[in-house]
């Protein structure tokens, strides 16, 4: 089985309401979708970079150059090969989101192959998983009060609140008082240095699940430094972009928490790797969102049933995002904060076409036996 056609869609889609962090504003969402077609079979993936850089370097113009001009041409005609796709990525140096675009609809058509679902490809073990839902910087103490109460209503069981310099302690301090046994957990997403230490130090008294990638987006040495003044779990994120990075933070006992965001990583199969270092050393994980559409949203639950999993992920119902989404069925809360791992073969959520054409801001696509189509709109 050898790789037919790619088709790369930009698409845009709006929020349902704005979300804040400490880069800055989201009223819509931009991404990379990745179609791969193989001997009748489809695979789909997610390249969740963002239109402008913030999070990471990478934006939604550099993802679609990697995969335009360096991964796709490599892979046209090519066996359905998880790891020779891997090192491909490996020799790009970087750009590990689009590389997860791809990997993604390959690891989609490598289940459907095995009758398989994601989840038991990838070697998950839970029917459920464990979700929060992530609150985006707030105007007031009180309008953030106010969001933790509606999601609560709704059946969320852990609450992250996003955080900037100004927007800290006390915020922390209001939402413990009003919440006192609340899973509560907080991310500075990079916004914060090493003289910032003492800050994290009051947070303690508070009760936090972990404190999120308070220093430095590339930063392993100072989280080194800031870890052990706390009681308080650190989770990283940004910082870590692979196994080594996994390695060296746990080495340097930088952390007691990490983030695996499949997306961050280059894909699910360094994300098993990340997973299994850590369950090795009893460093328990956690799966991230990055506003996925139901895609991507998909791949991420089917990653988070792998056994070593066990904090509450990033990865809400899918009318947390959109009021509209581009991949069926959506996905819906259970009454205990879980969503249910899709157990059809693949992905195990099926793209509606016509949404996606809607959303579609520009579409290419390259192939084996076909003249290669630009179709930008």
């Amino acid at each position: 089985m050898s790789i037919d056609r790619i088709t790369l869609y930009l698409v845009n889609l709006r929020l349902v309401a704005p979300f804040e962090t400490s880069f800055g504003i989201e009223h819509d969402r931009q991404c990379v979708i990745v179609r791969v077609e193989a001997d009748g079979l489809t695979g789909w993936g997610e390249c969740p970079a963002e239109r402008t850089f913030g999070y990471s370097y990478e934006t939604t113009t550099t993802v679609w150059h990697a995969l335009k001009d360096f991964l796709i041409p490599r892979s046209l005609g090519q066996p359905i090969d998880l790891a020779a796709t891997c090192h491909l990525g490996e020799r790009l140096r970087g750009h590990n989101m689009a590389r997860h675009g791809l990997e993604a609809a390959l690891w989609d058509i490598v289940a459907q192959q095995q009758a398989l679902s994601l989840s038991k490809a990838l070697g998950g073990t839970r029917d459920r998983v464990a979700v929060g839902v992530s609150i985006g910087i707030q105007a007031s103490a009180d309008a953030l009060i106010a969001k933790i109460e509606d999601y609560l209503a709704q059946g969320y069981g852990r609450i992250k609140i996003k955080i900037k310099p100004g927007y800290d302690l006390e915020i922390v301090k209001r939402v413990r008082e009003r919440f006192p046994q609340l899973l509560l957990q907080v991310d500075a997403n990079s916004a914060y240095h090493l003289p910032d230490a003492p800050l994290f130090e009051a947070m303690d008294e508070y009760g936090l699940l972990l404190i999120e990638q308070p220093f430095g987006w590339d930063d392993i040495y100072e989280h080194s430094q800031l870890q052990p003044l706390l009681k308080t779990s650190v989770c990283l994120d940004e910082s870590i972009h692979s196994l080594g990075h996994a390695a060296l933070a746990l080495e340097l006992k930088a952390c007691r928490v990490i983030n695996i965001k499949p997306a961050r990583v280059s894909g699910f199969t360094e994300s098993r790797r990340i997973h299994d270092l850590c369950q090795v050393h009893d460093i328990p994980v956690w799966c991230g969102g990055m506003l996925e559409t139901g895609i991507g949203r998909a791949g991420n639950v089917a990653l988070a049933s792998l056994p070593n999993f066990t904090l509450p992920g990033d990865i809400s119902a899918s009318k947390r995002y959109y009021t509209e989404d581009i991949a069926e069925p959506l996905f819906v809360l259970n009454p205990d904060s879980t969503l249910s791992v899709p157990t059809t073969p693949g992905l195990g959520v099926t793209v509606n076409e016509q949404a996606l054409h809607r959303f579609t801001e520009r579409k290419e696509i390259f192939g084996t036996r076909i003249e290669r189509m630009n179709t930008d709109s």
